[in-house]
């Protein structure tokens, strides 16, 4: 059976299922990991305005296309624009000036997917919803999105007569499976793209100051020798890392694992060579926990 590397968005751009997250890798450190990571075979590099690292991200493409021999066109690129905090929400002209000054840091032409990284206030939504679909049009952005909008969010945007996004950016692992709002992406053609689906592992941490994460007791349930994704890794000859972003993989979302260790980067890419089977599949499914460990909620409204 021939694996399948990319899911193809409504518009017809192909996301790859293996992407490179750059979260809260400082912008000093990125250049050297983004370059790092296509060598090592990614072909999804993901950034936000808000990580502060969209200059390192663009210079590790650079130095990642001219190592490989690769194309611009060969590497899916998403970004983020930070809708603003209370008070300071960015407007449909400020959205594309920020979109702008991303590309320029970046050092693109365009990017392959730009997402709204949360929702906040309705009105603010829909105007930037409305810059988005401008730069979709005029092809700066080759497809457009949203992250942790929930259904509702999401159908505000239909209901005000505004395409629909093509990819939703939401925390998935099989602690947070989200049945409903993934069910409800698939049957609207929007592509769900995971983000922690290391959640899982002992040693997942969330960023300094989130009010949310992991607790001593769960830190302490992935060390036990009786885990059950250790033990699914071990029948499969594979790491828990391995494992969980397979499972993303075969449920159809686009994954993010992030690393700043080479060795590291490519055991994480080696997630097509086995396939879970359908007894570890089941089981999998009656290990949701409901809430998200990145920001708690069950309908994400704030940004990863």
């Amino acid at each position: 059976m021939s694996e399948q590397l990319t899911r193809t968005l409504t518009t017809g751009v192909d996301i790859p299922y293996l992407g490179f997250g750059t979260y809260l890798i400082p912008n000093a450190g990125t250049a050297d990991a983004v370059e790092a990571a296509i060598i090592a075979g990614y072909r999804h590099i993901d950034t936000a305005e808000d990580y502060a690292n969209e200059r390192g991200v663009g210079e590790g493409m650079r130095r990642g296309l001219a190592a490989t021999g690769l194309d611009r066109s060969d590497v899916f690129v998403t970004t983020k624009l930070w809708p603003g905090n209370p008070g300071e929400f960015k407007s449909t002209a400020e959205t594309l000036q920020a979109f702008d000054e991303s590309l320029d840091k970046l050092g693109l032409d365009y990017v392959d997917l730009y997402l709204i990284h949360a929702p906040f206030e309705p009105a603010q939504r829909l105007g930037q919803w409305r810059a988005l679909v401008e730069l979709h049009e005029n092809k700066k952005a080759r497809a457009i999105g949203v992250s942790n909008f929930n259904a509702a969010h999401i159908q505000e945007l239909v209901t005000a007569g505004l395409p629909q996004p093509h990819a939703n950016q939401i925390e998935l692992h099989p602690w947070s499976q989200k049945p409903d709002i993934v069910a409800y992406l698939n049957d609207n053609d929007i592509t769900p793209i995971a983000y922690s689906s290391l959640a899982p592992l002992s040693t997942w941490r969330i960023a300094p100051g989130h009010a949310s994460g992991k607790t001593d007791a769960q830190r302490a349930e992935g060390r036990s020798d009786d885990f059950p994704f250790k033990t699914m890794a071990a029948k499969y000859g594979v790491t828990e890392a391995q494992l969980l972003l397979r499972w993303g993989i075969e449920n159809g979302y686009p994954v993010l694992p992030k690393s700043t260790n080479p060795a590291r980067m490519r055991e994480n890419a080696d997630v097509f060579s086995f396939a879970i089977d359908g007894d570890d599949l089941a089981a999998i499914k009656f290990m949701d926990r409901g809430n998200g460990l990145a920001w708690g909620t069950q309908d994400p409204t704030h940004a990863a």
